[in-house]
């Protein structure tokens, strides 16, 4: 089935990918299918933050996937995949200074242009679905005092999007990369992942617990732990560290 039968426009929703689950959950949902929402009412983010949006600036939108072909002792392919083809895309219109902050925000500079939360169902050792939410932000040029560092490509490029036009070139580009084996081999995919991770080799400073330290950005693992390197070299799972910029 082509991308835009999958495609499916939502004028106002709470949250897509709570939209999709629901697709899911009732049987409706088919492998690709994309919701967009004009209007997200409560946007989520990663560990149970928002995403703070204006109506209609921005893109909001959520895909469902049958993950057959990544293992589920693998999970961080999923979110590596989605990453990749979200800084493949907006890299398109952006361009140099375009990354992907661990473990999978998108960034300008040193600003934050999107987000992605994935969320899973499982039932036993399958898994069923993934649902893929990216937020990314288009027109919107002015940002709640909390996203202080938050831009838009219309921030960066001086040009007004179709806002619909290119979140169904995302979708399509995601179903696309999805279903090209190459794309998704695994080495190339974490290769692809940590070419263009944010502040690779530069020293940061990073939060754990109530102790704030300077390290070196190395690269992440497969299975998702970023590796940082100071007097020895270390590994941390997503949600241990917080980014101090």
């Amino acid at each position: 089935m082509q991308a835009t039968q999958l495609f499916t426009v939502l004028d106002t929703v709470d949250s897509t990918n709570n939209y999709a689950m629901g697709q899911v959950h009732a049987g409706l949902a088919r492998h690709g299918a994309g919701w967009f929402a004009r209007v997200q009412t409560a946007g989520k983010g990663q560990r149970g933050k928002s995403w703070a949006a204006e109506p209609g600036l921005n893109i909001a939108l959520s895909v469902v996937v049958q993950p057959a072909f990544v293992s589920i002792q693998q999970p961080f392919a999923m979110s590596a995949a989605v990453a990749a083809v979200c800084f493949d895309f907006f890299n398109g219109y952006a361009g140099a200074g375009t990354a992907i902050k661990w473990p999978n925000d998108i960034y300008f500079g040193d600003r934050k242009a999107g987000g992605i939360l994935i969320e899973n169902i499982f039932q036993g050792s399958d898994w069923k679905w993934a649902v893929a939410g990216m937020g990314i932000n288009i027109n919107q040029m002015a940002f709640n005092d909390h996203l202080k560092n938050a831009v838009s490509l219309k921030e960066i490029s001086n040009k007004e999007y179709d806002v619909e036009q290119l979140a169904r070139e995302l979708h399509a580009l995601l179903i696309e990369r999805l279903s090209d084996p190459q794309f998704m081999q695994k080495e190339r995919l974490l290769d692809h992942y940590n070419t263009h991770l944010y502040k690779r080799n530069q020293t940061v400073k990073l939060k754990r617990e109530n102790m704030v330290f300077e390290t070196t950005i190395r690269g992440v693992t497969g299975n998702g732990q970023l590796i940082t390197e100071d007097v020895v070299e270390r590994h941390f799972d997503f949600g241990s560290v917080e980014w101090l910029l």
